[in-house]
């Protein structure tokens, strides 16, 4: 492959001009669904998703807690495990762990069972009987839905989210709803800044990082408490906490999946994204969540989603797992220059091991001499999409919005001159995103979420290894415009040559548990300051 000629395939150049036409409008277009929405999702249309038959590793059979989403599709198919069997097994884990672990913050045990039981009589579509977790920040129909805030703490939707409609439609069975931080701004909290959800690796450990806002999601998932989950990410909520509970995230592209029925953060850069097992979940659950959504207009006039599936089941060439095309891996120069041995021994070895892999080039890119100019400079925008929306709490009693009150009034501070110079540093840093490093690599690898987070593009955090203290260290790849199906390639395949994501955390014990009656606390600067 060295040697060949780097050129840009006609998809992809329909694709960038497409995204940057996207861009360029959503200020205007997004409007509507920047209002808190009231009314209900339109029917949505059937996925057409293929499940994969997939080989049942041992520990699976011999607790369904501890299979994958296609794993457990597999065994239901094959009559081997029923729903009810299955969603027993979560919920027993949950009565038992999430006092430690507090990654629910609604369960909805006897609605589970019932859908269980009709799943088991007849099936109902691709994700039939199988239990997932909902971030409560994403509507649920007649389940009481707070985005952990005083302001929605009695709010009860009449209507499911887009992405939630589609699971469902799907055959999924929600098994509850996801603690989170306040409105989706930090680590999870109460509103006040109890610290509720902990890293499903260190549950005696409050003060280790679970990720951001989606802990309670992740938490879940990495703990055995629900098979699958959406996490939404505004600044990392999704590749964050993926990387730091040794699961596998993938936020796509904006308006992949439809923000119709989501509380919302920044009209910009919210997106809805699986936090799952490994990068074939992953692929399931976008599959479902993401197409075309009338009630959400970024998500109309998109190339059409790729045969994600697929793309998650790598191929193999002379009997190695090998990825399905050529790919060239960018690794920025500060990739390699973090201070944390241990992080950084673990990134050389994942190197390693990547560029064995019958497809991968590993390829040397540089940011532009003003990255780091433009990556802080528009990030303060947030500020002001997220208070637009919020305005009248703001102005009708300032404690509503709880520990994260500081980052709110700090979108009121924001002129309008500020937020436009912020909107002209995102168009010209997309610009060299697009026309520097992207013109080098298919996919870049990042030491953080920024910039492909906030400039809307793709990207996916996976589990590459664990410190000395056992907690799990990831990364995180970027990708073009609508090529979710890129990223998940790469991470199938280094996923099919190593087994780090098969590793699960130790239940907590009971004293684990007890300990929790008295949580810590933050306080709004540290809430401002941590604040996606």
């Amino acid at each position: 492959m060295d040697g060949l000629p780097v050129t840009r395939p006609m998809s992809r150049t329909v694709s960038r001009r497409l995204f940057l036409a996207r861009t360029g409008a959503v200020t205007a277009t997004t409007a509507a669904v920047t209002a808190l929405p009231t009314g209900p999702a339109r029917a949505t249309r059937p996925p057409a998703l293929r499940m994969p038959d997939v080989p049942v590793r041992k520990a699976a059979l011999d607790d369904p807690a501890e299979a994958t989403l296609a794993e457990a599709a597999t065994l239901l198919r094959g009559r081997r495990l029923t729903s009810v069997e299955l969603t027993r097994a979560y919920l027993d884990r949950i009565a038992k762990h999430d006092s430690a672990y507090q990654a629910y913050v609604t369960v909805l045990a006897d609605r589970a069972l019932a859908a269980a039981r009709r799943a088991d009589r007849l099936r109902t579509g691709p994700l039939s009987g199988l239990p997932l977790i909902i971030k409560d920040n994403v509507f649920t129909a007649g389940v009481r839905t707070t985005a952990n805030s005083f302001i929605f703490e009695t709010f009860v939707p009449d209507h499911d989210a887009t992405v939630v409609a589609r699971l469902t439609g799907a055959g999924a069975i929600v098994l509850g709803k996801g603690q989170m931080g306040p409105l989706a701004t930090t680590r999870a909290t109460t509103p006040d800044g109890r610290i509720t959800t902990v890293n499903a690796w260190t549950p005696a450990n409050p003060a280790v990082d679970p990720g951001g806002s989606s802990t309670g999601p992740a938490t879940a998932v990495a703990g055995r408490l629900a098979a699958s989950s959406i996490g939404t990410q505004t600044g990392g909520s999704i590749v964050l906490p993926s990387n730091q509970q040794n699961l596998t995230g993938l936020k796509p592209t904006m308006g992949r999946a439809s923000i119709y029925g989501i509380v919302p953060l920044s009209f910009t850069r919210d997106h809805p994204g699986p936090l799952a097992r490994d990068a074939m979940d992953a692929a399931i659950m976008l599959s479902v969540m993401a197409g075309p959504d009338p009630r959400d207009p970024r998500t109309l006039g998109l190339p059409r989603v790729p045969d994600l599936v697929r793309a998650a089941t790598p191929v193999r060439r002379g009997g190695r797992p090998a990825l399905r095309r050529a790919t060239r891996v960018g690794v920025p120069e500060d990739y390699l220059t973090t201070s944390n041995t241990q992080v950084l021994a673990l990134r050389r070895d994942f190197l390693t091991t990547l560029g064995k892999i019958p497809g991968v080039r590993l390829v040397d890119v540089a940011h532009p001499a003003d990255w780091g100019l433009l990556t802080g400079a528009f990030n303060d925008a947030r500020l002001a999409e997220r208070t637009e929306p919020f305005r009248p709490f703001l102005q009708k009693d300032l404690r509503l919005f709880g520990v994260s009150v500081l980052s709110w009034l700090g979108g009121l501070m924001l002129s309008g001159d500020e937020w436009i110079t912020a909107q002209r540093a995102k168009a010209h840093l997309l610009g060299e995103v697009l026309d520097g490093v992207l013109e080098k690599a298919d996919v870049v690898l990042q030491t953080g979420p920024v910039p492909f987070d906030i400039l809307g593009l793709p990207e996916i955090g996976f589990p590459i290894g664990f410190t000395s203290a056992g907690v799990p260290v990831g990364t995180i790849l970027g990708g073009g415009p609508y090529e979710e199906d890129r990223l998940l390639e790469v991470a199938a395949a280094y996923q099919a040559v190593t087994d780090w994501h098969w590793r699960r955390p130790a239940d907590p014990s009971p004293a684990v548990a007890a300990a929790r009656s008295a949580p810590p606390r933050i306080d709004a600067v540290t809430a401002a300051e941590t604040s996606a």
